[in-house]
């Protein structure tokens, strides 16, 4: 049974559940109603759920909203819904589009969980008096001898730490992750335990506002000059080809430049917007050893300082965590040398610090900021 280590008696301690319409979610609502808490459901309606109700893995929209409220209903539990599509719109969508024209590659769940879930929601929970919020994210809160921690999920395999690496020390404080120790499975079993009908409900897919996983026509749609044409430039300056918007592509991207330069593998190396220019080159110049990194949130016990700290640094979600030094750096930021190096390094991606004994601990992480010469050029 869940136990959230709380002070109050369990029925007069009011959980705010955040409700997406999935099955992770669902289950942590019907895990806490069980365990005897003063459980209350919120689904925020995100972005227009009239055009999403036919997409297929989409979230917080449509389909999604009538499944969050029938289950409250099953389980038992009071439910709202709000409207947060201005602010999801402004926080997350239009930042996504304009990222995007900076020749950057966002993660959009990262800004929704920092701004929307774990800013925004968190204020609504307090005004409902609640003492604490829980959602159905993989990842577990641990209490250290400095206070909450954040660990990477039991099951690595569903581990979501790289996407929440930006929640503050009072957020810790205040929110828990009822399914960070188990495995997906055991979920699915627990809802059809419930009788809830999203045990079998598919997984959230790609970028829930992205239909069909097209980002290009969601930016061309929200920025004119999205599809401004530009060149495709050798890194020894030859002249390629051309293309209809940098946001067709990315660091690291091989598929879909359609060069023909006598059997030599490309990559894009890096894009610089302001001459509209993607570059670029072997697979060998996106070796990068060095990252600097912007808006870092630590959680470590010890500050960030001009020391080098051993972490395992992680570039990507798809990648794991590799071996490295992080110092501060700047006014807000960090430096970090990654000790192999990594590819594919792209600006606006984020770069999460794990502990180096056993990697289980997230220190914190930042934003990749665009490399200097790439800055210079463009």
């Amino acid at each position: 049974m869940i136990d959230l280590g709380l002070p109050k008696p369990r029925a007069q301690t009011r959980v705010v559940v955040a409700m997406s319409g999935g099955v992770d979610s669902t289950v942590t609502a019907a895990l806490l109603k069980e365990a005897g808490y003063d459980t209350v459901g919120i689904t925020l309606q995100l972005y227009d759920h009239g055009a999403a109700v036919q997409k297929k893995g989409a979230c917080c929209a449509g389909a999604d909203i009538r499944d969050a409220r029938a289950a409250a209903a099953k389980i038992g539990i009071p439910h709202y819904v709000l409207d947060f599509e201005k602010r999801f719109r402004e926080a997350v969508i239009d930042r996504f589009a304009d990222s995007y024209l900076a020749g950057e590659t966002p993660v959009p769940c990262i800004t929704c969980n920092e701004t929307v879930k774990f800013t925004d929601l968190v204020e609504v929970a307090r005004d409902l008096g609640a003492d604490a919020m829980a959602t159905g994210h993989y990842i577990r809160r641990v209490m250290g001898a400095e206070g909450a921690e954040l660990h990477r999920a039991a099951d690595p395999s569903r581990d979501q730490s790289y996407f929440l690496f930006s929640m503050t020390r009072p957020q810790l404080d205040f929110v828990h992750f009822p399914l960070g120790e188990m495995p997906k499975t055991e979920t699915r079993a627990l809802a059809a335990r419930f009788g809830l009908e999203v045990a079998t409900k598919p997984d959230s897919q790609d970028i829930c506002f992205v239909p069909e996983g097209r980002y290009g026509d969601l930016v061309r749609r929200l920025r004119a000059d999205a599809a401004a044409p530009g060149e495709i430039v050798h890194l020894d300056g030859r002249v390629l080809g051309a293309h209809e918007g940098i946001v067709n592509y990315t660091v690291g991207q091989r598929r879909g430049l359609d060069l023909k330069t006598a059997g030599e593998a490309l990559y894009v190396i890096r894009l610089e917007p302001r001459a509209r220019r993607v570059v670029v080159g072997p697979r060998s110049a996106l070796q990068v050893k060095e990252i600097e990194v912007a808006r870092v949130n630590w959680l470590g016990d010890m500050p960030l300082s001009d020391a080098p700290q051993s972490v395992l640094a992680r570039v990507r979600s798809t990648r794991p965590p590799v071996e490295a030094d992080v110092v501060a750096f700047g006014a807000g930021g960090a430096k970090v040398r990654l000790a192999a190096g990594e590819e594919g390094v792209a600006p606006g991606q984020a770069c999460v610090f794990y502990e180096a004994a056993g990697g289980s601990r997230i220190l914190g992480g930042g934003w990749i900021a665009r490399p200097p010469a790439a800055a210079e050029a463009a």
